[in-house]
């Protein structure tokens, strides 16, 4: 039996952890590296950076964030957003990146996978995947952070990517993402049954049973989640920081519920996963450490 992954989405806007829903309408949650310091502490078995801005800027801007972050983690590091050629995949790897995430610049110039796993191997290339269902039923990948259309079949897209060397696709529902309303279990099944490599569901879990559909009947072989882990600390640990200049921060001041999601520890997803069966990683201790503010 596969041996399920929980791996936490940290997307970054500028030098903070931010969460939407549908990857847009963003709240600053606190500063990145603290929330996975946590994760690692607790039990988190890889991370991914995303930074949601970079098509706006034309690069990936996180060089100091995953130089800090690789230096108190000692877990996989994915860093995914504004990643164009090969240079810039061995800049964030060469900070401390362990693996890289390509969606735009893999659409745009599909070689460009060939390349990646061929000069960095297989193992180090996700490509990510933003997919919205169309009226006909079908799932279209979109590139910048799930705002631009491109008329290429999700299906046909994630077999192309096994053809050209990739070792991972993380499958995001746009549809789904921040609504707590559970995983797109159509979508992660149809490419779980179309690859030969992993698959990495994302976008959508609400409560911790939302994690075991999309193992269980999605076929997914690692789970990667953020609301229902980021809300669990602001709500039991807070945070706090200078975000006066750095967008959306009403959400922190209000202490209030985000009552659609029921947040969990990593614990707590990785207790239910064992009890229905489900093997993953153990967390050991009996009590969750401290979140570092």
């Amino acid at each position: 039996m596969k041996n399920i992954r929980i791996i936490p989405r940290l997307d970054i806007k500028g030098p903070n952890l931010v969460k939407g829903i549908h990857l847009e309408g963003l709240r600053i949650m606190g500063k990145p590296e603290n929330f996975a310091k946590f994760y690692y502490e607790n039990g988190a078995d890889e991370l991914i950076y995303m930074d949601v801005v970079a098509s706006l800027y034309g690069r990936n801007s996180l060089d100091e964030i995953i130089k800090r972050t690789s230096k108190e983690t000692f877990i996989p590091l994915t860093v995914g957003g504004g990643l164009r050629n090969l240079d810039d995949i061995q800049r964030v790897l060469r900070e401390g990146a362990d693996k890289v995430a390509l969606n735009t610049s893999a659409i745009q110039r599909p070689g460009l996978v060939k390349e990646a796993a061929k000069e960095f191997g297989s193992s180090t290339i996700v490509i990510s995947i933003d997919a919205i269902k169309m009226e006909d039923g079908s799932y279209q990948a979109f590139t910048d952070n799930g705002r631009e259309e491109t008329g290429v079949d999700v299906e046909e897209w994630a077999k192309q990517i096994v053809d050209l060397g990739a070792g991972e696709i993380l499958i995001t529902s746009v549809d789904k993402e921040g609504t707590g309303k559970g995983y797109d279990i159509e979508l992660t099944r149809i490419i779980a049954n179309s690859v030969s490599i992993p698959v990495i569901a994302c976008g959508g879990a609400g409560e911790v049973w939302h994690v075991f559909d999309v193992v269980k009947n999605g076929k997914a072989d690692a789970v990667s989640m953020a609301s229902i882990l980021h809300y669990n600390i602001v709500h039991n640990s807070g945070t706090k920081g200078n975000f006066k200049t750095e967008g959306n921060i009403e959400f922190l001041e209000s202490n209030k519920q985000f009552t659609k999601i029921k947040d969990a520890s990593i614990r707590e997803i990785k207790n239910y996963l064992l009890k229905q069966g489900l093997e993953c990683r153990e967390v050991l201790g009996e009590e969750d450490r401290g979140f570092v503010r």
